[in-house]
């Protein structure tokens, strides 16, 4: 069977430019061409080699690479494919194409990206989800001299002020307040920039799914405008924390309560945020948020700091507590268990929250930090997209424990109540 593909998407196949954006809402057909795009490139005589990415290797199977392999069952070629489905690997004589995650799994700290300098083709789907730092890690490694370097980024449009936008594109004024119509700069020469939504691909849609788009114009404006229309909202859809107020300084009478602590290393950031009380509210501080920091470090920042406090990690680092207490660090691990997220984003949710302004990072997470949306219906799901969460997780862990044991109590627990010192 010979694949047709879409009109809109054929300069793809044309064009030398090093960064190809497909972008725009549901219905648009990008999945499907970058499908068609790999198994027609991975077949030519020329050098090909591609990698298929998401940020969680999991999530490939299910969709990109499912995707490929649908077009080559349709195709009756399965036979003429070397395909090891564990691996997600497909080679078609020398050329080929491999699955490839920024990281293995949800919160894995220790996997890196492996090299891709022999690569000329990447393909990354839910490009938005992947963090700058990560991409621009990915686009110095591919360096390979035997054909053009093609990055293709499937995306639905991100909200103002995410880094795709900021690098390539420019927003304009949409008819519906609050959404932007995005257009490629005009000085991102080795860019193309393709934007699409249901009315690009019409014709492979059934009547009911097209219905189904325009209802959401009046029954979900939101959902229908960004992940529809594809427009860029200005803020991101599913915010967590609406509620959070960026403050000029500490108060002189705000009291140091605790001091919350996430760990990081190779991929996220360790952050460490103190928490104060003031005016029956809480204030959150960032002290310290880098990448690569060792417990070592961790434990000299805490102890440079004016005040001694009581510190609550992360729970899920035994070793990494054992060995801040071992420098004699007072601690005690964040309360995790079934259903301990949800409940302590309720509890910060529930109080008035203020940020300084001098914590950059933590303000920049409170705008991005989201619960997931389900993209077919535009509902929130009560689960935190794991990005966006280093200083949120460590000030959740120290406000969460300030929590009263009775719910009418007003004044959090005095900390003459709690382990310290390592005696937990």
């Amino acid at each position: 069977m010979i694949q047709t593909v879409n009109e809109v998407y054929k300069p793809v196949f044309f064009t030398d430019k090093r960064y190809i954006i497909l972008m725009g809402g549901r219905g648009g057909g990008r999945s499907t061409f970058a499908s068609q795009y790999n198994t027609a490139r991975v077949k030519d005589k020329n050098y090909f080699r591609s990698a298929i990415m998401r940020f969680i290797l999991s999530d490939i199977r299910k969709s990109i690479y499912q995707e490929i392999i649908d077009r080559i069952e349709e195709a009756n070629e399965r036979e003429v494919f070397s395909i090891k489905d564990q691996s997600m690997e497909i080679g078609y004589g020398k050329n080929t194409i491999n699955a490839v995650g920024f990281r293995k799994s949800s919160g894995d700290q220790k996997s890196k990206l492996k090299s891709l300098a022999s690569y000329n083709c990447v393909i990354v789907e839910e490009a938005d989800e992947i963090p700058e730092e990560d991409f621009m890690q990915l686009d110095d490694s591919l360096r390979t001299v035997k054909g053009d370097i093609t990055i293709i980024l499937l995306l639905n449009p991100p909200a103002k002020g995410h880094w795709i936008l900021n690098r390539w594109f420019n927003l304009k004024d949409s008819e519906q307040k609050g959404f932007y119509i995005p257009e490629l700069k005009p000085e991102c020469k080795d860019t193309v920039a393709i934007i699409s939504d249901y009315h690009s691909n019409e014709k492979n849609l059934a009547p009911d799914s097209i219905v189904q788009y325009e209802n959401y114009r009046q029954t979900k404006p939101s959902h229908y405008w960004n992940m529809i229309k594809g427009y860029v909202p200005e803020t991101v859809q599913g915010l967590i924390y609406k509620h959070f107020q960026v403050i000029d300084e500490l108060p002189p009478e705000a009291r140091l309560k605790r001091r919350g602590l996430d760990y990081g290393y190779t991929n996220d950031p360790t952050a460490i945020v103190d928490v104060y009380v003031w005016n029956n509210a809480f204030i959150w501080d960032e002290i310290f948020f880098r990448k690569g920091a060792s417990n070592k470090d961790i434990a000299d920042v805490i102890k440079m700091q004016p005040e001694d406090v009581l510190l609550i990690p992360d729970s899920a680092e035994p070793k990494s507590n054992d060995e801040l207490i071992s420098y004699g660090i007072s601690l005690v691990p964040s309360q995790k268990g079934q259903g301990s997220v949800n409940q302590g984003i309720q509890y910060v949710q529930d109080q008035t929250v203020y940020i300084t302004k001098r914590s950059l990072n933590l303000i920049k997470e409170k705008d991005n930090y989201a619960w997931r949306i389900d993209k077919q219906t535009g509902e929130t799901i009560n689960t935190p997209i794991d990005m966006w969460n280093h200083g949120m997780d460590a000030g959740r862990y120290a406000m969460e424990s300030l929590k009263p044991v009775d719910n009418d109590d007003e004044v959090p627990p005095d900390d003459s109540n709690m382990f310290s010192g390592g005696n937990y």
